[in-house]
């Protein structure tokens, strides 16, 4: 299910998403939102509605030191506090000793991370991302329209995810989060 996508143009970062909840071959257009702000940082989600509704009501995303990596901040704290948000919301799962919990994108301070069920932190050298069911499609249509505007360029690759595949709807939901000053 679901198609995420997010670039970054001129340091800020936008986010958009479908709307599409799956189970098998059902499908419900969902009214609440796949992306959504939490205090500095957009997200987009794929994965499970209870994460997203975690994320979004119950993750207290960590404050970051100015001098501290970004980076190494958000491999270390966010991930700490992330996982601590989906164990005690009963989301985070154990298999093989392992701990697993969802995907999704989030833009924070003019970057764009992705966030991998295994907790592992992926920041593209391409400037844009994409999760979900309609990734592939979506990073495609991306890369194809560099000279488009943010949101149109986030459009297009939504519209080509809902076009191709089964598991993306409309309405789409967009964020933007502004160059940090």
């Amino acid at each position: 299910m679901t198609c995420i996508v997010g670039l970054i143009n001129n340091g800020s970062v936008h986010i958009g998403g479908d709307s599409a909840g799956v189970a098998g071959l059902s499908l419900t257009v969902r009214a609440d939102r796949k992306v959504f702000r939490n205090r500095d940082f957009i997200f987009g989600f794929t994965s499970s509605f209870r994460m997203g509704q975690l994320l979004a009501h119950s993750f207290q995303p960590p404050k970051r030191h100015p001098e501290q990596d970004v980076y190494a901040f958000m491999v270390t704290e966010f991930v700490d506090a992330l996982r601590q948000c989906l164990k005690a919301g009963g989301y985070a799962q154990c298999h093989n000793e392992g701990e697993r919990g969802g995907t999704f994108l989030v833009g924070y301070v003019g970057r764009l991370f992705k966030i991998e069920s295994d907790y592992q932190v992926a920041e593209s050298v391409d400037g844009f991302g994409a999760c979900g069911c309609g990734e592939q499609v979506a990073l495609g249509a991306l890369f194809a329209s560099s000279d488009a505007p943010p949101r149109e360029r986030l459009e297009i690759a939504l519209n080509a995810a809902e076009r191709f595949s089964a598991g993306v709807r409309g309405p789409f939901h967009f964020e933007t989060l502004a160059s940090p000053e």
